[in-house]
Protein backbone atom coordinates (compact mmCIF):
# COMPACT_ATOMS: atom_id res chain seq x y z
CA UNK A 1 0.00 0.00 0.00
CA UNK A 2 1.31 3.46 -0.88
CA UNK A 3 2.28 5.85 1.90
CA UNK A 4 0.87 9.33 2.37
CA UNK A 5 4.14 10.88 1.17
CA UNK A 6 4.12 8.73 -1.97
CA UNK A 7 0.58 9.75 -2.82
CA UNK A 8 1.30 13.44 -2.29
CA UNK A 9 4.54 13.26 -4.25
CA UNK A 10 2.92 11.44 -7.16
CA UNK A 11 0.00 13.86 -7.28
CA UNK A 12 2.35 16.85 -7.38
CA UNK A 13 4.45 15.22 -10.11
CA UNK A 14 1.34 14.66 -12.19
CA UNK A 15 0.31 18.27 -11.65
CA UNK A 16 3.70 19.48 -12.81
CA UNK A 17 3.44 17.44 -16.03
CA UNK A 18 0.02 18.81 -16.97
CA UNK A 19 -1.85 21.01 -14.51
CA UNK A 20 -3.14 20.64 -10.98
CA UNK A 21 -6.70 21.17 -12.14
CA UNK A 22 -6.39 18.18 -14.48
CA UNK A 23 -5.19 15.77 -11.78
CA UNK A 24 -7.76 13.29 -10.44
CA UNK A 25 -7.44 10.86 -7.56
CA UNK A 26 -7.88 8.03 -10.05
CA UNK A 27 -4.85 9.36 -11.98
CA UNK A 28 -2.80 9.17 -8.80
CA UNK A 29 -3.97 5.64 -8.09
CA UNK A 30 -3.13 4.53 -11.63
CA UNK A 31 0.33 6.09 -11.48
CA UNK A 32 1.07 4.29 -8.22
CA UNK A 33 -0.47 1.00 -9.35
CA UNK A 34 -3.00 0.96 -6.51
CA UNK A 35 -6.77 1.23 -6.28
CA UNK A 36 -8.77 4.40 -5.84
CA UNK A 37 -9.97 3.10 -2.48
CA UNK A 38 -6.36 2.85 -1.33
CA UNK A 39 -5.82 6.50 -2.20
CA UNK A 40 -9.03 7.48 -0.44
CA UNK A 41 -7.87 5.68 2.68
CA UNK A 42 -5.45 8.62 2.98
CA UNK A 43 -7.21 11.42 1.09
CA UNK A 44 -10.95 11.68 0.54
CA UNK A 45 -10.62 14.53 -1.95
CA UNK A 46 -7.90 16.29 -3.91
CA UNK A 47 -7.96 19.35 -1.67
CA UNK A 48 -6.77 17.11 1.18
CA UNK A 49 -3.60 16.50 -0.84
CA UNK A 50 -3.12 20.26 -1.15
CA UNK A 51 -3.34 20.59 2.63
CA UNK A 52 -0.82 17.79 3.07
CA UNK A 53 1.55 19.46 0.59
CA UNK A 54 1.54 22.70 2.57
CA UNK A 55 1.71 20.83 5.87
CA UNK A 56 4.87 19.16 4.59
CA UNK A 57 6.43 22.58 3.97
CA UNK A 58 5.47 23.67 7.48
CA UNK A 59 7.16 20.58 8.93
CA UNK A 60 10.37 21.23 6.99
CA UNK A 61 10.36 24.85 8.15
CA UNK A 62 9.85 23.92 11.81
CA UNK A 63 12.56 21.25 11.72
CA UNK A 64 14.98 23.90 10.49
CA UNK A 65 13.99 26.09 13.44
CA UNK A 66 15.45 23.44 15.76
CA UNK A 67 18.94 23.82 14.24
CA UNK A 68 21.59 24.55 16.85
CA UNK A 69 22.46 27.99 15.49
CA UNK A 70 18.90 29.23 14.97
CA UNK A 71 18.45 30.66 18.46
CA UNK A 72 21.46 32.95 17.98
CA UNK A 73 19.93 34.74 15.00
CA UNK A 74 18.10 38.06 15.26
CA UNK A 75 14.36 37.86 14.78
CA UNK A 76 14.70 39.39 11.32
CA UNK A 77 17.20 36.72 10.30
CA UNK A 78 15.01 34.02 11.82
CA UNK A 79 12.01 35.13 9.80
CA UNK A 80 14.06 35.33 6.63
CA UNK A 81 15.38 31.81 7.10
CA UNK A 82 11.96 30.42 8.04
CA UNK A 83 10.18 31.90 5.04
CA UNK A 84 12.90 30.96 2.54
CA UNK A 85 13.03 27.42 3.95
CA UNK A 86 9.26 27.16 3.61
CA UNK A 87 9.38 28.33 0.01
CA UNK A 88 12.32 26.05 -0.72
CA UNK A 89 10.26 23.05 0.38
CA UNK A 90 8.17 23.46 -2.79
CA UNK A 91 11.16 23.35 -5.15
CA UNK A 92 11.02 22.37 -8.01
CA UNK A 93 7.21 22.29 -8.10
CA UNK A 94 6.57 26.02 -8.32
CA UNK A 95 3.95 25.76 -11.07
CA UNK A 96 1.83 23.20 -9.22
CA UNK A 97 2.14 25.05 -5.92
CA UNK A 98 1.03 28.27 -7.63
CA UNK A 99 -1.98 26.54 -9.14
CA UNK A 100 -2.87 25.01 -5.78
CA UNK A 101 -2.92 28.34 -3.96
CA UNK A 102 -4.76 30.11 -6.76
CA UNK A 103 -7.34 27.34 -6.62
CA UNK A 104 -7.81 27.96 -2.91
CA UNK A 105 -7.91 31.75 -3.02
CA UNK A 106 -9.34 32.45 -6.48
CA UNK A 107 -12.98 33.21 -7.26
CA UNK A 108 -15.24 30.34 -6.35
CA UNK A 109 -16.81 28.83 -3.29
CA UNK A 110 -16.52 30.90 -0.13
CA UNK A 111 -15.88 27.74 1.87
CA UNK A 112 -12.80 26.96 -0.24
CA UNK A 113 -11.50 30.51 0.12
CA UNK A 114 -12.02 30.41 3.89
CA UNK A 115 -10.13 27.12 4.11
CA UNK A 116 -7.30 28.63 2.08
CA UNK A 117 -7.05 31.63 4.38
CA UNK A 118 -7.05 29.39 7.43
CA UNK A 119 -4.27 27.32 5.88
CA UNK A 120 -2.17 30.48 5.39
CA UNK A 121 -3.00 31.69 8.89
CA UNK A 122 -1.76 28.42 10.38
CA UNK A 123 1.59 28.74 8.62
CA UNK A 124 1.98 32.37 9.74
CA UNK A 125 1.21 31.43 13.34
CA UNK A 126 3.87 28.72 13.26
CA UNK A 127 6.42 31.15 11.82
CA UNK A 128 5.64 33.71 14.48
CA UNK A 129 5.96 31.19 17.29
CA UNK A 130 9.30 29.95 15.93
CA UNK A 131 10.78 33.42 15.46
CA UNK A 132 9.21 35.91 17.86
CA UNK A 133 8.80 35.79 21.61
CA UNK A 134 5.41 36.05 23.29
CA UNK A 135 3.84 39.50 23.25
CA UNK A 136 0.94 41.34 24.80
CA UNK A 137 -2.28 40.91 22.75
CA UNK A 138 -2.22 44.32 21.01
CA UNK A 139 1.41 43.92 20.01
CA UNK A 140 0.85 40.36 18.92
CA UNK A 141 -1.96 41.45 16.62
CA UNK A 142 0.34 44.04 15.05
CA UNK A 143 3.14 41.51 14.66
CA UNK A 144 0.81 38.97 13.07
CA UNK A 145 -0.54 41.53 10.61
CA UNK A 146 2.94 42.67 9.64
CA UNK A 147 4.24 39.12 9.30
CA UNK A 148 1.23 38.11 7.19
CA UNK A 149 1.85 40.99 4.78
CA UNK A 150 5.56 40.15 4.47
CA UNK A 151 4.96 36.42 4.08
CA UNK A 152 2.32 36.91 1.38
CA UNK A 153 4.44 39.46 -0.48
CA UNK A 154 7.35 36.99 -0.54
CA UNK A 155 5.12 34.06 -1.48
CA UNK A 156 3.44 35.78 -4.41
CA UNK A 157 6.76 37.18 -5.63
CA UNK A 158 8.34 33.71 -5.41
CA UNK A 159 5.56 32.19 -7.52
CA UNK A 160 6.98 33.95 -10.60
CA UNK A 161 10.64 34.16 -9.59
CA UNK A 162 12.93 32.32 -12.01
CA UNK A 163 16.20 33.54 -10.51
CA UNK A 164 18.73 30.86 -9.41
CA UNK A 165 17.94 29.68 -5.91
CA UNK A 166 15.10 32.21 -5.71
CA UNK A 167 17.74 34.87 -5.06
CA UNK A 168 15.40 37.68 -6.13
CA UNK A 169 12.76 36.55 -3.64
CA UNK A 170 15.40 36.44 -0.92
CA UNK A 171 16.40 40.05 -1.63
CA UNK A 172 12.78 41.23 -1.73
CA UNK A 173 12.07 39.46 1.54
CA UNK A 174 15.14 40.96 3.19
CA UNK A 175 14.00 44.41 2.09
CA UNK A 176 10.51 43.89 3.50
CA UNK A 177 11.88 42.66 6.82
CA UNK A 178 14.32 45.58 7.03
CA UNK A 179 11.50 48.08 6.48
CA UNK A 180 9.40 46.34 9.14
CA UNK A 181 12.36 46.46 11.50
CA UNK A 182 12.86 50.19 10.97
CA UNK A 183 9.15 50.93 11.36
CA UNK A 184 9.15 48.93 14.56
CA UNK A 185 12.00 51.02 15.95
CA UNK A 186 10.41 54.35 15.01
CA UNK A 187 6.72 53.73 15.65
CA UNK A 188 5.71 50.72 17.66
CA UNK A 189 8.50 49.03 19.54
CA UNK A 190 11.34 51.41 20.43
CA UNK A 191 13.63 48.80 21.99
CA UNK A 192 12.27 45.41 20.97
CA UNK A 193 11.58 44.73 17.32
CA UNK A 194 12.17 42.42 14.39
CA UNK A 195 15.92 43.07 14.43
CA UNK A 196 16.71 42.84 18.15
CA UNK A 197 16.65 39.88 20.48
CA UNK A 198 17.92 41.54 23.64
CA UNK A 199 15.75 39.32 25.82
CA UNK A 200 17.40 36.22 24.34
CA UNK A 201 20.87 37.44 25.29
CA UNK A 202 20.11 38.29 28.93
CA UNK A 203 21.16 35.80 31.55
CA UNK A 204 18.71 35.05 34.39
CA UNK A 205 19.12 37.42 37.29
CA UNK A 206 18.41 36.64 40.87
CA UNK A 207 15.74 38.70 42.64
Amino acid sequence: MATTDQIVGTAVELGERSSWEAVRLQDVATALGITLDEVRAHFQKKDDIVNAWFERADDIMLRMAHASNFSYLTTRRRLHRLIMTWLGAFHPYRKTTRQMIYGKLGPGHIQTQAAGLMRISRTIERMREAAIREAIPIRRALEDSGLAAIYLAAFFYWMNDNSPGSASTSRVLEGCLLVADKLGRLVLFPSENFGERIDDQKSPQST
